[in-house]
């Protein structure tokens, strides 16, 4: 409490009964109206003459009011009813601050005995202020939304929001009838930043920010900084308090953190945690986090993923959205459970020796009226000129990257995900939307950044800052671009110009891929560039090579539904393709029911066709997957040098022909050596020779035509061995039986 608090058996009542307060009537009216702008200056204590304090209240619907004591039940003073709308005050003798609480009357026997919000000092520190703008420090997080804390002995949740054009913000909620007038908030004019302890709330309660703005109109706004939020559609957030959950990973973080990223394998399972499986006898309902981590996370560790990458969870309006318009970034969506849930889903996970990467979305915000769009009746939190403020693809608003507050905001949730969640890494969301100032707009609808270019300066400046901050917690996580544009750099440092992400989506690999694949066998000769392209950049940057949830909606099919020809054929394809993949360089990502073999294309709707899985096929192409990330994480050449040129080696670039594609592929130590080659066309192709860089044998250990795939299962039987005949510029040579529509790949061993 700010000042001195008086022992409650030392104040006495004043000689006269209480008259009425020293208030104008029109002060008193501001606050019955919530319209005063400092409510503190009003209600609580204050002392008003020598030796006296008079006490007030606003209660509406309060039959009575006394002033009893902090510690005991002893009324120090009946209070009088100043304005029938529920403004009551009492005067107390003393010479210190008085320290008390307030029994509420409500009438026909209901009554409460609660602290006075009003009595309470300060929530936020100077330096906390100080801290706002500031992208290095985490007090956005620890002391902005619904804290759970302690003040003078009193146990309550504070609240602090930054509203700095408001007029008057009031927390509203289940505690206070949802009235707007029963708790307006102090504000902190350096900061603009509105505060208040209210005492006895506990966890659970719903609440928002009543905003009035500079015009008198009101806003009805969720909490930027909630931990928790009301299931959608309702809008509301919940008080929960920063997670304090106990965790049990601490041997996975202690790998981790010793893990270089990028030399370490990483097969990515990309999922939507509400669509990968529903309950149809249940109402088609969701799993629970709890439930999710029965089933979801030993099916992907008994796959081989070495790393869950789950679409957007910060909670959102709109299921349709599949996350991408977050409206509370710091709340793990309800749809599946509490925050805590969500964190011993992410315990679990890395028990499992599952790492847990999160789609995270600073690009761009959904402009419900619950959300941060025109937040205080101004544009706060986006730009105010829709040429840089408002996406006209999506829909949305776009951050406001040169304002401070708005960095450290940011900033701030990345870390919090990573540190209160322990989550593995970032996948930041449509960096190059955030890049450019003319993206996907027209001439005349943006505006060039200083320079004349259509860099936006702040955004790229914001995400060197973030990746920055990032990775200077020095845990092993990892930060990954969704970029799809020649930015150069974007996974180089920030020291050397780069942005600073630890990898970056290689979007141009995948619809030079997918293309390829598409075209009927016969005539994928005249598209052999589609696959070798990608070589010539593929070291530029630390690649990981997705076939996305993007990839598999909005007519584009499924993966499977990709493949043309007949069914043998679109499986044999299927099961090349991800051979190929898997043996090409660059880290791996796959989204969900692509393991399978899924036959529609994605709805959000609706869980994953499991039962396909009881098909031959479909379960051979989930056996080729598990093969494929097994061999991934046990051959070093496979993973090793991902991002580095000298892991690579062309054997067979320009066959076009035959449509066969062949390389090597070396780990850190020289004497791991991996072949890769594909067949992409259903002729078998008997003693395929190629030149291979040394002598001894070469085993076979993935042929994605094996039986076990569903395949043909014509091979080697189980390798060769080089022969001493140049080819290819090789000195050595091997041949193969190369199947039909195949990928074989195959481990050196000496001798």
């Amino acid at each position: 409490m700010k000042g001195e608090t008086g022992d409650a058996n030392r104040l006495t009542r004043p000689d006269n009964p209480f008259s009425g307060s020293v208030l104008r009537e029109d002060t008193i009216a501001s606050i019955i109206k919530a319209e005063h702008g400092d409510p503190f200056s009003v209600l609580g204590p204050h002392q008003v003459a020598p030796d006296l304090w008079e006490i007030r209240a606003f209660v509406p619907g309060a039959r009575a009011v006394s002033i009893i004591g902090s510690e005991n039940e002893t009324v120090l003073a009946p209070m009088g009813k100043v304005d029938q709308a529920g403004f009551f005050a009492a005067a107390l003798a003393g010479d210190v601050r008085p320290g008390y609480r307030l029994r509420i009357d409500w009438g026909s026997g209901a009554s409460e005995t609660r602290h006075d919000p009003y009595a309470f000092g300060e929530v936020l520190s100077t330096e906390d202020l100080s801290k706002l703008r500031s992208p290095s420090e985490d007090v956005w997080s620890r002391r902005f939304g619904g804290q759970q804390i302690e003040m003078d002995g009193v146990r309550g949740f504070s609240f602090a929001v930054w509203a700095p054009n408001a007029r008057r913000v009031s927390v509203i909620g289940d505690f206070n009838s949802w009235d707007g007038r029963c708790h307006p908030m102090r504000l902190r004019h350096q900061a603009g930043v509105w505060e208040l302890f209210v005492p006895e709330l506990v966890a659970g309660i719903r609440y928002k920010f009543e905003i009035m703005t500079a015009v008198g109109t009101l806003l009805f706004k969720a909490d930027p900084l909630s931990f928790a939020a009301e299931r959608p559609p309702a809008t509301a957030s919940v008080l929960h308090g920063v997670p304090q959950y106990s965790w049990s990973d601490a041997e996975w973080l202690a790998k981790r953190g010793a893990t270089e990223a990028r030399r370490a394998p990483m097969s990515i399972y990309e999922c939507h945690l509400g669509s990968w499986m529903r309950l149809p006898q249940e109402n088609n309902r969701y799993l629970s986090y709890a439930e999710l981590g029965e089933q979801l996370i030993p099916y992907v560790r008994d796959l081989g993923f070495t790393h869950l990458e789950l679409l957007p969870i910060a909670e959102y309006p709109f299921d349709g959205s599949w996350g991408y318009q977050p409206v509370s970034l710091f709340a793990p969506t309800s749809r599946f459970g509490s925050p805590d849930e969500f964190a011993q889903f992410i315990d679990k996970a890395h028990r499992a020796g599952l790492g847990v990467l999160l789609d995270w979305v600073p690009g761009h915000f959904p402009n419900d009226p619950h959300g941060l769009a025109n937040f205080d009746g101004t544009h706060l939190y986006e730009h105010a000129d829709p040429r840089q403020g408002f996406h006209k693809d999506w829909g949305t608003c776009i951050y406001n990257y040169g304002r401070d507050e708005i960095v450290s905001f940011l900033i701030d949730n990345a870390r919090f995900w990573i540190e209160r969640y322990h989550l593995d890494g970032l996948r930041v969301d449509a960096v190059a939307s955030m890049l450019y100032l003319d993206y996907s707009r027209r001439s005349g609808e943006w505006i060039p950044n200083r320079y004349g270019g259509n860099e936006n300066l702040e955004a790229i400046a914001f995400l060197r800052h973030m990746n920055e901050a990032v990775y200077a917690l020095g845990r092993g996580v990892a930060t990954v671009a969704e970029e799809s544009t020649s930015w150069p750099g974007v996974s180089h440092p920030t020291y050397t110009g780069g942005l600073g992400f630890g990898f970056k989506w290689n979007m141009g690999w995948m619809h030079d891929t997918l293309r390829y694949i598409s075209h009927d066998p016969i005539h994928r000769r005249h598209h052999h560039e589609n696959l070798t392209f990608g070589l010539l950049y593929a070291f530029s940057e630390n690649f990981i090579l997705p076939i996305s949830h993007d990839e598999v909606v909005h007519g584009k099919r499924s993966l499977l539904g990709r493949m043309p020809g007949d069914r043998w054929q679109r499986f044999a394809t299927l099961r090349a393709y991800l051979g190929f993949m898997w043996g090409h360089p660059g880290k791996k990502l796959l989204f969900m029911g692509s393991e399978f073999g899924q036959e529609r294309e994605w709805n959000h709707d609706v869980g994953l066709d499991w039962d396909l899985v009881q098909n031959a096929d479909h379960r051979g192409v989930q056996q080729l997957i598990r093969d494929l990330n097994k061999v991934y994480r046990e051959l070093p050449a496979l993973h090793e040098r991902d991002c580095e040129t000298s892991g690579f080696q062309w054997l067979v670039s320009d066959d076009r022909d035959n449509s066969v594609i062949a390389w090597a592929r070396r780990g850190a130590d020289e004497r791991s050596l991996a072949v890769v080659v594909s067949n992409f066309t259903p002729v078998p192709r008997i003693g395929y020779r190629f030149g291979v860089p040394e002598p001894g044998e070469y085993r076979e250990m993935i042929n994605t035509d094996a039986a076990i795939y569903a395949g043909s299962n014509m091979g080697n039987a189980g390798g060769v061995r080089a022969e001493p005949l140049s080819s290819h510029n090789q000195p050595f040579s091997i041949s193969l039986v190369l199947p039909p529509l195949a990928t074989l790949i195959l481990e050196w061993r000496p001798g």
